[in-house]
């Protein structure tokens, strides 16, 4: 059933865009979309949804506000948009290191979210996560059906969100660089590189439907495909040498102490800059 209300799309950039994209796809184009170039205002209107450079009117007229800007210009934003107009608002921010209580503090009377989609987005397989840091209030079940547009959503607290971006929201690049090694090896053994590219993709993607349905866990798969004395066993064994599991482990780790940081240091900054001290 499409959404009633009309959402802003305030910055819209690849996500933005991706989301955009999405609903009207699902059969909802009641949008407005904001962005500084015009070039993009151009892309975006091909998408059959009104743009505009106005911030203040796009949050003015739409009952729910997604903010996909960079947090920098998130100051920017709301010296644009008048404090009434944030008033009765479902704002959505997915701005990455920006709390929700600073949101509050600044956008009186709203129902305040983070969402942190990836991004498969663009294809609509994200795995996003929204925290609403308390109690959801009414407009839950209406971000969530957004969000469900682009993929999967998963509700967490908003402490988890720097794992998750550690975790999901780098985990495509992660894929990417395992995908990458793999297309080397089959190049390495004589495979060309289209097949092999293709063949991975598909080993990937049945692998995953396979974990997915079985529900089994993933050790036990790979001793199902393991045989004694057999191929697989020592290909295992390399990267059991090589610590490639341990790799993993402490890139997740890394990942998520460096999205910690940024929050720490986006979220200060941004307050210093909203209070005019930058």
């Amino acid at each position: 059933m499409p959404i009633a209300e009309k959402i802003a799309i305030i910055g819209a950039g690849k996500i933005g865009q991706a989301l955009i994209k999405a609903l009207v796809s699902s059969g909802y184009d009641n949008i407005i979309a904001t962005a500084r170039r015009q070039i993009t205002l151009r892309n975006v209107s091909k998408l059959g949804v009104e743009t505009t450079q106005d911030n203040d009117k796009a949050v003015r007229e739409s009952v729910i506000v997604i903010l996909s800007v960079k947090p920098y210009h998130l100051p920017n934003v709301l010296r644009e948009v008048r404090e009434e107009s944030w008033k009765n608002k479902i704002v959505v921010s997915l701005l990455a290191g920006v709390k929700t209580s600073t949101l509050r503090e600044f956008m009186p009377e709203t129902e305040v979210y983070r969402a942190m989609p990836n991004i498969n987005a663009l294809v609509r397989k994200s795995s996003t996560a929204i925290a609403s840091n308390g109690q959801p209030g009414p407009g839950k079940v209406t971000v969530e059906r957004i969000f469900r547009t682009v993929g999967k959503v998963y509700w967490v607290p908003e402490e988890l969100l720097d794992a998750w971006t550690g975790l999901v929201g780098s985990g495509p690049a992660y894929i990417a660089e395992i995908v990458d090694g793999l297309i080397l090896g089959a190049l390495a053994i004589g495979v060309p590189r289209d097949l092999a590219f293709e063949s991975i993709l598909d080993v990937l993607e049945g692998t995953a439907e396979l974990l997915r349905s079985t529900q089994i866990h993933p050790s036990q798969m790979r001793d199902e495909v393991t045989t004694p004395g057999g191929t697989t066993i020592r290909g295992l064994s390399v990267l059991e040498s090589e610590s490639v599991k341990a790799a993993l482990i402490k890139a997740v780790e890394a990942a998520t102490q460096r999205s910690r940081e940024v929050s720490v240091q986006v979220d200060e900054q941004v307050r210093r800059m909203l209070r005019g001290n930058p």
